[in-house]
C-alpha cells in the first residue's frame, strides 16, 4: 500500500492526520484506524502476498473483475464504528462504480462493498475479533478470513450488529463455496489457499 494523498484537511480528525504522518514515515506498513485506534501492521512476508495472487484467479476467472464489479487489493473502507475508523482489507470485490462511493482520505462507503478478505499476519488477533466487529458494524455482507496461524478459512455472513450470525471455519480438504451475493460463483480448495500461505516462520 502506498501513501494516500489527502483530499482535504483534516483538522476534524486529528487520527487520521497521524495516521498519514505514520504512513509517511514507515513506507510498506499497513495504517487503520479501528475503534478509534490506530493500528500500524508491518509488511507482509512472501507467502502472504502469494496467497493473494492465487486467490485473485478464481475472482477474476468467475468474471468479477470486470463490468459489474472490481476485485482491489488494499483498497480503503470507511468504517461507520467511529468518527476517523477506517480499514485497509487484503483483498475486496466492490461494485464497478466504487469510485462514485469516495468518502475520505482515499476511502470508499461500505455500500459498494460484497466481500472483503483478509490473510492473516502477525495481527492475527485483529483479522479474528476486531475485524469481525468492524466489518459486521460497516455490513460488510461477506468477510473471508485465511488463518494461516490456525490453518482455517472461515466465512463470515449476514452480518448483525457487531458481528455475523454465520461464521464457519474450513479446514484444509474442504472445498468452499462462497455465497452467490458476491455477483458470482467462486469456489475455493482450502488445501491449495493455506498452501499457498504457509510460511515456515508461522
Amino acid at each position: 500500500m502506498s501513501a494516500a494523498l489527502v483530499e482535504r484537511p483534516h483538522g476534524e480528525h486529528p487520527l487520521i492526520a497521524e495516521a498519514n504522518r505514520l504512513m509517511e514515515r514507515l513506507p510498506g506498513y499497513r495504517v487503520e484506524i479501528i475503534g478509534g485506534q490506530i493500528l500500524v501492521t508491518p509488511p507482509p512476508d512472501g507467502p502472504h502476498g502469494d496467497v493473494l495472487t492465487d486467490l485473485l484467479l478464481p475472482f477474476a476467472t468467475a468474471g468479477l473483475h470486470g463490468t459489474e464489479s472490481r476485485v482491489i487489493q488494499g483498497i480503503g473502507l470507511w468504517l461507520p464504528t467511529g468518527a476517523a475508523d477506517y480499514a485497509v482489507p487484503d483483498l475486496a470485490v466492490v461494485d464497478a462504480d466504487y469510485r462514485d462511493h469516495l468518502i475520505e482520505n482515499n476511502c470508499y462507503d461500505p455500500v459498494c462493498f460484497r466481500l472483503v478478505l483478509e490473510v492473516t499476519s502477525s495481527n492475527y488477533r485483529t483479522d479474528l475479533r476486531a475485524k469481525v466487529k468492524a466489518y459486521a458494524g460497516a455490513k460488510i455482507p461477506v468477510y473471508v478470513i485465511v488463518d494461516r496461524k490456525n490453518q482455517r478459512l472461515h466465512v463470515l455472513t449476514d452480518p448483525t450488529g457487531d458481528g455475523y450470525e454465520n461464521h464457519r471455519p474450513h479446514s484444509p480438504g474442504e472445498i468452499v463455496t462462497l455465497p452467490a451475493s458476491i455477483g458470482a460463483e467462486v469456489s475455493l480448495d482450502v488445501t491449495e489457499v493455506l498452501k499457498a500461505g504457509h510460511s515456515p516462520t508461522g
